[in-house]
């Protein structure tokens, strides 16, 4: 053979290795699509959890795949959810068909997630969900569970264990206000952006609040970016609420806040909201935003568990700030994805789903356990409760966000009792004491 046919025989072998899934799966490098609003808190905290434990994993020489360690390269995705569903699609069908990614993280919008979910089934890809909380991401699991397999909920757990978590917090604040001011029938205005996630929530505060205990003062349903709420506050005023249950997830927090605050509202803002979790929330309200407490799931000083404080005090040290929670992108891949692969040994999506279904496993927020349906069906969602997953509520505090829940909590009578290190006594506002001390 001339060394011309011998160099066309090289170079069509090298082309059909390069090309083969053999070659895929043996590459240098694991490619993790990570796909969020970056412009937004959310965003960013999706990039910089998973850029935290890429740089950590790759560190260690990578993730081992029988005798071979592949690095992780992120590929980031802007998926514009808050503005454009459409984009997110965009966004996702290019990290499957252009950058061949072996496995997607992120999203944040249920509206958006839901056809990005779709998109990554029909590519047979482990996608992660790290910030929409509706149910259907999950029930879909268990009602096409060839399709939906490879989709698992990172972070939050969802919002129905969200919104009773959020009544907890709403119940330990009343038992404080009947205490240290005497109000003897609480009433509640609820506030719930207008969004998917949050709809269910209202027919259960309808549901719930009256069992409590308390009066429901009205039902206030503003836009998830809308900058001005003064009319919804002066409503809420005027019907003389003692407590504002509110569930925001976008930057409606920031203005809500705010105003009430500079209206002094004698109403304590307690629920979801997700700006609150920031701490660049105390400037972004010019310190009006003192007192409100809202569901969280990191906070300086507070540790679920020794894997909590090295990853908060981590990311601090690296970016200047708390992590949110769209931020457990890193324990996503760190203690869920990568211990995953090397226990499957191989790429393959279905040999890792088996996998990552049925393992148990501590994260600095606390453990992860899939769930189950009634009749044994996997369902890819994560298990709340003592010992499992609970969140924390936090509470800004003349300028620094404090841990106030779980706090000598009990789920149940039987329950053995959790308390977090770093809790602190919830403060009410000064003008709601001065109004009730009367």
């Amino acid at each position: 053979m001339n060394k011309l046919g011998k160099g066309m025989l090289i170079f069509v072998v090298v082309f059909l290795f390069a090309v083969s899934p053999w070659a895929v799966a043996f590459g240098q490098e694991i490619k993790i699509g990570i796909i969020g609003p970056m412009k937004f808190v959310q965003g960013i905290g999706h990039w910089n959890g998973a850029t935290m434990a890429a740089d950590e994993i790759n560190a260690k020489g990578g993730i081992q795949i029988g005798k071979k360690k592949m690095k992780i390269k992120l590929v980031q995705a802007d998926s514009n959810e808050f503005l454009n569903v459409t984009d997110a699609t965009n966004a996702m069908e290019r990290l499957m068909t252009q950058d061949k990614v072996d496995f997607v993280l992120g999203g944040f919008r249920t509206e958006a997630v839901l056809p990005m979910q779709d998109i990554a089934m029909d590519h047979k890809k482990i996608f992660i969900g790290c910030g929409a909380a509706h149910p259907e991401l999950c029930e879909r699991v268990a009602k096409n569970y060839n399709t939906y397999k490879y989709f698992f909920r990172g972070t939050p757990f969802n919002s129905t264990f969200l919104v009773r978590t959020a009544f907890i917090h709403l119940g330990t604040v009343a038992a404080v206000l009947k205490q240290s001011l005497n109000i003897p029938k609480i009433k509640v205005a609820i506030v719930m952006e207008k969004a998917l996630w949050a709809d269910p929530m209202i027919p259960a505060a309808e549901a719930t609040i009256p069992k409590m205990g308390m009066e429901i003062a009205g039902i206030w349903r503003p836009s998830p970016v809308a900058t001005d709420v003064t009319a919804e506050l002066s409503a809420i005023q005027r019907s003389e609420a003692n407590i504002i249950f509110e569930i925001f997830s976008s930057s409606v927090g920031i203005p809500f806040a705010r105003q009430a605050g500079e209206l002094k509202i004698p109403a304590f803002q307690v629920g979801i909201n997700v700006e609150a979790q920031k701490e660049g929330f105390w400037q972004a309200t010019q310190g009006m935003g003192n007192y409100v407490m809202t569901s969280n799931t990191y906070a300086r000083g507070v540790e679920a568990n020794e894997l909590t404080k090295p990853f908060v005090d981590g990311y601090i040290k690296r970016f200047g700030e708390v992590p949110t929670y769209t931020a457990d992108t890193y324990a996503a891949i760190v203690y869920g994805l990568a211990p995953s692969i090397e226990q499957a040994g191989t790429l393959d999506s279905d040999k890792i789903v088996s996998i990552l279904e049925d393992r148990v496993y501590k994260v600095p927020s606390g453990t992860v356990k899939y769930m189950k349906t009634a009749d044994g069906k996997p369902l890819h969602d994560l298990t709340w409760g003592p010992g499992f997953l609970t969140g924390l509520a936090t509470q800004w505090q003349d300028g620094k966000i404090e841990g106030v829940w779980p706090n000598k909590w009990k789920a149940t009578p039987e329950a053995p009792e959790v308390t977090y290190k770093g809790m602190v006594p919830i403060k009410l506002p000064p003008w709601m004491i001065e109004k009730y001390k009367k």
